[in-house]
């Protein structure tokens, strides 16, 4: 590894390279604004990575030609350029991301924008609170420019040699807050019927938003709770400090939190520093379905857009436009349906826009992409309840989807579904 100045670091980057970028609260943020301000003469250079907690500058009106971001998950800061055709979106699932960056795989990577903490006595760095897919990001590119953050918590499971450094760039700033919403009265009752579902011993996969917080909130009183999965927040904390979570019946890592990546704020990042009861390793293990269906007990809480009455989940798209992406949504499902005791679930509030529109749908809006299918669902959990899927005759799933939709939209759900030839023409459904 060897220290240079901002503009020899960003000189690494040639006319049509492909760039993978350092994601989540990891982004390299010095060696991004870097590149764009100094390489103007730079020319087809795509920029790959998944959801950011930083600005994009390349993704902005006006660098076509320079630059063009491909997004293996959507965040809010490229979603415009995408949705305007600026930008690119691969669908993919999170696990199959680290293979593509090798020779021979459809990313081959040209040049890595990570961001580590310094090396320690034995040389070796690591990549903070995102090892997801940045690990394999930088074994397999030709040149990888580190930003070496003293900030940066140092963090075990998995960690990189410096040797593997080829340029690097020091900084001393902290890491991007994310600020969790506060969950309302809606998001508490999804909580409470998805930890219902939660039995004492389970391992959890959840992300962020106010529905995982909501069940955490709500898991107090559980015991011996362990945790894998691909990302986790500062909500996860009271339940570890106070024993909840401790990983004493997990399968697989027992005693230890297993995650690809942290989202929070300055309490979470000093938690996990130097942590050695959290690990984080790359998605290829933590959302290997393998890896997922041999915990025991495994419940995946995964969240979507829209529902339709045959049981099919809409998760990256809103119609024809790209909201965000496929995830580890399917690899969690799939995994925690196949585990012993495993609860694959889906929770989503029943309405939209204010309430005026129904996420549980008759059908779904035209060019919608289906992420988990009608064959893979199983728990879908709104405010109004939960119901099991799977297994179940469309006849069924239209009857019970319809059960836990907003009572205000009932009636009409049941009159499409007869319509569609779900329902017979005087089915009874619970609350109508």
């Amino acid at each position: 590894m060897r220290y240079v100045r901002l503009d020899e670091a960003v000189g690494a980057v040639q006319h049509g390279d492909r760039v993978y970028v350092h994601g989540g609260v990891c982004t390299p943020r010095v060696l991004v604004e870097g590149l764009v301000a100094i390489r103007q003469d730079l020319r087809d250079v795509e920029i790959v990575h998944l959801h950011t907690d930083a600005p994009a500058p390349y993704a902005e009106p006006g660098m076509e030609g320079r630059f063009r971001h491909n997004a293996l998950f959507i965040g809010p800061n490229v979603r415009q350029a995408v949705q305007e055709g600026r930008a690119d979106y691969t669908p993919i699932f999170l696990s199959d991301i680290p293979r593509q960056f090798e020779a021979g795989g459809a990313l081959p990577l040209d040049v890595a924008f990570i961001q580590v903490s310094p090396p320690d006595r034995e040389g070796r760095c690591t990549l903070g609170v995102s090892v997801d897919c940045a690990m394999a990001a930088a074994i397999h590119a030709r040149t990888v420019v580190a930003q070496v953050n003293r900030r940066m918590p140092r963090t075990f499971g998995h960690s990189l040699d410096a040797s593997f450094i080829d340029l690097a760039i020091e900084v001393d700033e902290p890491l991007p807050q994310v600020v969790l919403e506060e969950p309302g009265p809606e998001a508490m009752d999804i909580g409470r019927h998805v930890a219902a579902l939660v039995a004492d011993g389970s391992t959890l996969q959840m992300g962020i938003g106010t529905i995982p917080s909501a069940v955490l909130r709500q898991l107090t009183n559980h015991r011996d709770l362990g945790v894998h999965t691909e990302m986790f927040t500062q909500a996860l904390l009271p339940l570890i400090r106070s024993g909840v979570v401790n990983g004493a019946r997990k399968t697989r890592d027992p005693g230890k939190v297993v995650s690809a990546f942290a989202v929070g704020n300055q309490e979470l990042y000093d938690f996990v520093d130097w942590n050695p009861e959290v690990e984080f390793h790359p998605v290829d293990y933590t959302n290997d379905v393998d890896v997922i269906a041999s915990q025991e007990r495994m419940v995946a809480i995964n969240s979507a857009l829209s529902v339709d009455l045959t049981g099919q989940v809409v998760a990256d798209s809103i119609g024809p436009r790209f909201y965000s992406g496929i995830g580890g949504q399917v690899d969690f499902i799939r995994g925690a349906a196949r585990s012993k005791g495993g609860v694959p679930i889906i929770a989503l509030p029943s309405t939209a826009k204010g309430g005026t529109v129904s996420r549980i749908c008759p059908e779904l809006a035209p060019a919608s992409g289906v992420v988990t299918t009608r064959g893979d669902v199983h728990w879908v959990v709104t405010e109004y309840g939960a119901r099991n899927l799977h297994g179940r005759t469309i006849r069924e799933r239209a009857r019970m989807l319809i059960e836990i939709a907003h009572p205000k939209f009932r009636e009409e759900l049941a009159r499409r579904a007869t319509e569609l030839g779900y329902l017979g023409r005087h089915e009874h459904i619970a609350g109508l």
